[in-house]
Order: C-alpha cells, then sequence, then structure tokens
C-alpha cells in the first residue's frame, strides 16, 4: 500500500478532507433545515387547522423541544459506547420523513406524533453528527469549522419558510407546501450518503498522541471545566429571551402584522448565518476567554425587543441571530476543545441536555413572568446573566488554559 511520509502533505490531505466534511455535512444540515424547520413554523396553526386547541399545540411543541434535547445525554453515550457516530446521523436524518408526511395526515393526533417523533430523530442524529463534525474542526478550527457549518445550516433555515409560502399560496393547500418538502428530505440523505462515502472515518482526522493517552480518555472522568461550563451555558441560556416570547409580544401588541413575523424571523436567521463567521473566527483567537461576550450579548433582547419602540425591537432582532450564532458556534466547539474524542458524544448529550433544560425553564418562566409584570421578567434575565457572567470570570483562569 503506498504511504505518504511527508507530514505537510499528510496534514494538507487531512484538511482537504476536513474541509470537504464541514461542507457536506453542512449541505445536510442545509437541506435538513429546509425540511424540519419549515414544519416548526406552520405547525402551530395546522395543528389549529385540523382541530388542536391552544392548550394541546403548547403541549405538543414544549414536549417535542424537551424530546428533542434530553434524549440527546441516551443517544450520545450509546454512539461513544457503540461508535456508531454514522449510523445514529443516519437515522436521525431518516426521521426527517415525519414532515412531508404530515401532508396526508386528517388529525391533528397524527400530526402531533410524527412532529415530535421528528424532534426525536434531532435527539438522535445530534451528539452523533456534532461529534463527527468536531473531528474535521480538528484541522480547520474549531471555531471557523462550526461557523462554516453553521451558516449553511442558518441558510437551509432561511429557505424552508420562504419555499413553503410559495407553495402554499399557489392554491392555500398545506398539502402541497408540505408535499414539496419531500424533496429537500430524500436530498439530505443523498448528501448524507456522499459525506459517509467520502470519509468513511472521520475520527483518524483528529489522532491521540498514543494509545495509552487514547485508553485513559475512554476511562477518565469528565473534566472539572466541563461542569462548570455547563453551570455557565444554564444560566445564559435559562436568560435568553427566545423567538416565541418575542413573537407573542410583537403580536399581542399589534407592533407587527401576523405576516411580517416570519420576515422578522427570516432576518435573524440570515444574520445568525453572516454572524457566525465572525464568531467562529474570534473563538479561534480567544478560545474559551470568548464566552463572556454570550451574557453581555443576551441581557440587553428583552430590553430591546420587548418594547413598543419598532427602530429597537429591529435591532434588538439582529442582535438576537447574533446570540444565536454563537449558540450554534462558540458553545458547541468549546466541547470539542474540552472533552478527548473519546467521550465526546456522551459530552454533547450532555450539553444538549443542559441547554434543552435551560431553554424550557427559561421559555416557561420568562412566558409566566410576562402575564404578570415585564419587570419581573426583566429582573430575572438580569439576575441569570449576572450570574452567568460571575461564573465565566470566577473560572476565567481555567478556560484560559483551554
Amino acid at each position: 500500500m503506498f504511504e505518504i511520509k511527508n507530514s505537510n502533505r499528510t496534514f494538507s490531505i487531512k484538511g482537504n478532507n476536513a474541509l470537504q466534511l464541514i461542507l457536506l455535512l453542512g449541505l445536510v444540515s442545509a437541506l435538513g433545515d429546509i425540511t424540519y424547520e419549515t414544519g416548526r413554523s406552520v405547525s402551530g396553526p395546522y395543528l389549529a387547522l385540523l382541530g388542536a386547541s391552544a392548550g394541546v399545540v403548547g403541549l405538543v411543541s414544549g414536549l417535542g423541544e424537551f424530546l428533542g434535547y434530553a434524549l440527546r445525554l441516551a443517544s450520545g453515550y450509546l454512539a461513544d459506547r457503540t461508535r456508531t457516530y454514522w449510523l445514529a446521523t443516519f437515522i436521525g436524518y431518516g426521521l426527517l420523513i415525519c414532515i412531508p408526511l404530515l401532508a396526508y395526515t386528517n388529525r391533528w393526533e397524527l400530526a402531533a406524533f410524527l412532529l415530535i417523533l421528528e424532534r426525536i430523530g434531532k435527539a438522535i442524529r445530534s451528539p452523533s453528527r456534532d461529534t463527527i463534525l468536531s473531528y474535521a474542526t480538528r484541522q480547520t478550527g474549531r471555531g471557523w469549522g462550526f461557523a462554516i457549518h453553521e451558516a449553511l445550516d442558518q441558510i437551509g433555515a432561511v429557505i424552508g419558510p420562504l419555499l413553503f409560502s410559495v407553495a402554499y399560496l399557489s392554491r392555500n393547500s398545506y398539502r402541497d407546501g408540505f408535499s414539496i418538502l419531500w424533496i429537500p428530505a430524500i436530498l439530505t440523505i443523498v448528501a448524507l450518503i456522499v459525506a459517509r462515502l467520502r470519509v468513511p472515518n472521520p475520527e483518524k482526522l483528529e489522532v491521540s498522541e498514543n494509545i495509552q493517552t487514547e485508553t485513559q480518555s475512554k476511562k477518565a472522568p469528565l473534566p472539572r471545566t466541563f461542569w462548570v461550563y455547563s453551570v455557565f451555558t444554564f444560566l445564559s441560556v435559562a436568560g435568553f429571551a427566545n423567538f416565541q416570547i418575542i413573537s407573542f409580544h410583537l403580536a399581542a401588541k399589534n407592533i407587527f402584522q401576523v405576516a411580517q413575523i416570519p420576515i422578522l424571523y427570516a432576518v435573524a436567521m440570515g444574520v445568525d448565518a453572516m454572524a457566525a463567521l465572525i464568531v467562529g473566527k474570534s473563538y479561534d483567537k480567544f478560545g474559551l476567554k470568548s464566552l463572556i461576550i454570550i451574557p453581555l450579548a443576551t441581557l440587553p433582547l428583552p430590553f430591546l425587543t420587548l418594547t413598543n419602540r419598532v427602530p429597537l425591537i429591529i435591532f434588538g432582532i439582529v442582535l438576537w441571530g447574533v446570540v444565536m450564532a454563537i449558540h450554534e458556534t462558540i458553545m458547541r466547539a468549546s466541547i470539542a476543545d474540552l472533552i478527548p474524542k473519546e467521550r465526546r458524544g456522551f459530552a454533547y448529550g450532555i450539553f444538549n441536555t443542559v441547554y434543552g433544560s435551560a431553554w424550557l425553564l427559561g421559555s416557561t418562566v420568562l412566558g409566566f413572568l410576562y402575564d404578570i409584570n415585564n419587570l419581573f421578567l426583566l429582573l430575572f434575565v438580569v439576575v441569570m446573566e449576572l450570574a452567568a457572567f460571575i461564573v465565566c470570570l470566577a473560572f476565567r483562569d481555567s478556560f484560559a488554559h483551554i
């Protein structure tokens, strides 16, 4: 067998394979987002059309998001134990067919089941996909690699709802809108097959220094810095004003027409895609010290978006997109730097469970406080983000050495 002995050329080949893998996984995520982000954007009115109550819509949405995050702990652990990262990724993306299948439902119960099942698919694929991606980003830079992936991912999040709108408006038919999603759902699997054939063993892109180090990594507990990072993640995400509460405010106060709100969301996703590239490069330069920007950028959001002043709201929407870019780049890239590759799937599972739990708690509390008094809502956000800021400062020396 021909063997390349020149180390520089070996690194170059690995770098090319890594970049190709990142781009292919970015394409997979973009096509996947066209499918499932579209389903998420219209699931509420579609369930209502089939006869579901507002309470049912809220329950289905909340349960789906919770399972989509909480089950990642189990899927990440199993992926690490079995080393079947590609298989889990294929199964997870395969469940995207639940969204175009909505075209053939006539009962809200079946539609709800399909929507929740798609979220479970996301729980299955995410830790394994992020682990595969983390191997590739070792060659390109953690932040830059995850930034490229996020930018491509968000392009799909913008295209999907617009594609559905065009199909729906042609005949005012949800069936037409959902049916067209067969195309990106199938193309997602095709792109994933290409990625699997092109780089069948992505773990070889990040080689441990020696066998003994790898064996010790498998047995060693997760580092203390990871648990500190998890606390920081929980606090910063719990105080994050999500788009659901923002959009509710905009509609309830008649600040924007209902038809304009999805456009604001598309703007935020576009900002997310562009900001991810800048944020990713910044992470590669400053490392975990750049985490300090998360509470600083999150804190102003409710003060900007939950007002009645349109200029402030628009600025807040742009900032919201930037914060989402930070979540999807710095937060994911940090795990790859904190955790050895042998335990990374499990660590991504824990991270996503913490993230999802914080999102669930924060969304519930912010919604409840919004109904009572906005001052309490603002106070909650200040407390959470201040606590996250303090944690980051208190452990800055630990972060600085990663």
